[in-house]
This record gives structure tokens, C-alpha cells and sequence, in this order.
């Protein structure tokens, strides 16, 4: 009897054990996400990425090792993320472009899993690489550009120096003229500056964001690639192509979330101003981010722009482009939404 006893209750200690060892980990893995939340966001996306059928790919070039994402079969189009995102911010349209499209999604140079790990990110340094992987994945092919904030302004100097290389341009609230918004920093240097920052990417129906989220954007955004790419200022300038977006002869599509109040809709139509072959069309309800915030308005406003033939110039005949899109229907919306949720 004795000897059952102890046996029970070492079979009750160990059980015990086991369950605290769980907790423990349980309350460990919570502090640290919470903690960390835009790592967790990172983790998040790329899985979905994966998800969708995405491959992780790698290349290397004069700036280091490259990570980007390739799936889907038909023509080529690129996606190109913001200064400190990394290829999952797309994740929440991928899906809607796979079964037409092959799509590629890289992390730009010092962004993700893509080198250099440490140092300055200079703006051609970046560029540099978004040149080399389109030489090297898709030589000798025109492909669709998209690119969102500082991905649009790289995919502006591309549609700049290499026209051949790219069929159209879609530039989803970011380009390459001098911003706005010089009160704005990127890199806010406490919870409040953070606040104002999200403020103003964001619409203001949008729900806040919290203030552990608010701590960690200040601290990536110090020691990560938006710190990194802002140490250098001089070529960030260099890069600018302020009276010069006459010479972009390929056509440029505007996708603006018309929320946003660091990239304003006034900027974009400054661009089209000066564009030869540009489009203006609006995502009502969406800020600076808009796979982020309202990515299954995204999916339908780019279905839509890629359906349309591309921006003609305007010495050539042809109806006048309207500068605002229809009104989203928000039921399809939403059920496109669902879809890719699952």
C-alpha cells in the first residue's frame, strides 16, 4: 500500500510539474509577444505568405543576400513594401493576384531576412538590390510594378532609369518627390510622437493603436531599417526625382488611400501633375498602409486597375481618366476578406 501511495504521488508530482512547465511558458510566450508585437506581426505574415502557396527564395548580389517570396504562374508582377516592413505586408492581397499573375515579393535590401544585417542602408544601396533581383528573376521580361511608400519611390527609379524593364507602374501612396510633411518623423522618439505618427497613417475610424505597440514602434524604429535608411539623408535626396517625373515614360497608376495625412492625396496629384501616363484612384476609408489596414479594399481597387488598360498620355486620344474609383461594394469586399482569412 505504501508503495502504491508513493507511486500516485509521484505520478501526481510529475503531472504537476509538467502543467507548471506549461503556465510558465504559457505567461513567458505572452510577455514576450507583447513585448514584441511587431516581431509577432513579421512571424505572422510570412507564414501567411506561406500559406498562400509562396515560396522562399534566395539570391545574391553586390549588396548582399537577398530573401524574396515567388509564386503563381502568368505575367510577372512585383511587389515592393514600405522602409521598415518586409514582404508579408502584402500578404493580405496575394491571394486575389496568384491566379493570374506569377508575383514576386522580396524583402528589400536590410529589411526581413534580407542582408545587410547591420549599418547604414543608403538609398542606393537599396535600390541596387531591387535592380538586381528584377534582372536576375525576370531578365528580359517587362514586369508590373507595385510598390507601396518607399517601395513606390523605388519603383519610380526603376520606371526612371530601366523603362524597358517595366510594363506599368502601380504606386500605392509613396512616390518619389519631396514628402508634405516635414513635422512627421518616421523614427518618433517617444509614445506620444508615436501616437501622432499612427494618427495620421491611419483613418480615424480605424481602431487606436495600443500603447505596448506604440513602445515597440519606437524602439524598431530607432534600431531597425527606418533608423538605418534615414542615417542617410544625402541619399535619400540624391534619390529624389523632384522635376524630373516628365521623363518616367512608362505608365503610372496612383492607388491612394485617401486617409492618409503623411502621403496626401495632394501629393498624389502633384505626381500626376507631372507624370506623362498617370491615373489617380482612390480607396475611401484607408490611410498611408492600405494592405495593412484595409487589404481587401486593396485586392479590389488593384483587381480593378489591372483590369483597365494602363494610363494613356495625354496627347493621345481617348476619354479622360476619372481621378476617383467607383465606391467599393463592401459586401464583395468583405467576402474577399473571408476568403483570404481562410
Amino acid at each position: 500500500m505504501k508503495t502504491r501511495a508513493r507511486s500516485d504521488g509521484s505520478a501526481l508530482s510529475w503531472v504537476l510539474g509538467i502543467l507548471t512547465v506549461i503556465v510558465l511558458l504559457l505567461v513567458a510566450g505572452f510577455w514576450w509577444m507583447r513585448a514584441n508585437p511587431l516581431a509577432v506581426y513579421e512571424r505572422v505574415t510570412r507564414r501567411a505568405l506561406a500559406k498562400a502557396g509562396l515560396e522562399l527564395e534566395r539570391i545574391d548580389t553586390q549588396v548582399g543576400n537577398l530573401a524574396y517570396w515567388e509564386g503563381g504562374d502568368g505575367s510577372t508582377i512585383v511587389l515592393l513594401h514600405g522602409v521598415g516592413d518586409q514582404a508579408g505586408a502584402f500578404q493580405g492581397i496575394v491571394s486575389s493576384l496568384l491566379a493570374d499573375h506569377r508575383v514576386l515579393i522580396p524583402d528589400l535590401p536590410g529589411h526581413g531576412d534580407s542582408e545587410p544585417t547591420e549599418g547604414t542602408l543608403p538609398m542606393e544601396l537599396v535600390y541596387t538590390g531591387v535592380e538586381e533581383l528584377l534582372a536576375a528573376a525576370a531578365p528580359g521580361e517587362p514586369v508590373i510594378l507595385v510598390g507601396h511608400s518607399m517601395g513606390a519611390w523605388l519603383a519610380t527609379i526603376q520606371a526612371h532609369r530601366h523603362p524597358a524593364s517595366v510594363s506599368r507602374v502601380i504606386l500605392i501612396n509613396g512616390g518619389a518627390l519631396t514628402g508634405d510633411r516635414p513635422d512627421l518623423s518616421l523614427a518618433p522618439v517617444d509614445r506620444e510622437a508615436a501616437r501622432n505618427l499612427m494618427a495620421a497613417l491611419r483613418d480615424p475610424a480605424s481602431p487606436p493603436t495600443p500603447d505596448f505597440v506604440l513602445d515597440d514602434i519606437v524602439e524598431q524604429s530607432a534600431m531597425g531599417p527606418i533608423g538605418r535608411v534615414t542615417a542617410d539623408v544625402g541619399s535619400l535626396v540624391a534619390h529624389l526625382l523632384d522635376g524630373r517625373l516628365s521623363e518616367v515614360t512608362v505608365p503610372v497608376d496612383l492607388l491612394w488611400g485617401e486617409s492618409d495625412q503623411l502621403m496626401t492625396l495632394a501629393y498624389a496629384e502633384r505626381m500626376a501633375a507631372e507624370l506623362p501616363r498617370a491615373r489617380i484612384t482612390t480607396i475611401s476609408g484607408c490611410g498611408h498602409h492600405p494592405a495593412n489596414e484595409c487589404p481587401a479594399k486593396l485586392a479590389v481597387r488593384l483587381a480593378d486597375v489591372l483590369a483597365m488598360e494602363p494610363p494613356a498620355a495625354a496627347t493621345e486620344p481617348g476619354p479622360e481618366p476619372e481621378p476617383f474609383g467607383a465606391p467599393i461594394d463592401e459586401s464583395a469586399a468583405a467576402a474577399e476578406a473571408t476568403g483570404e482569412a481562410q
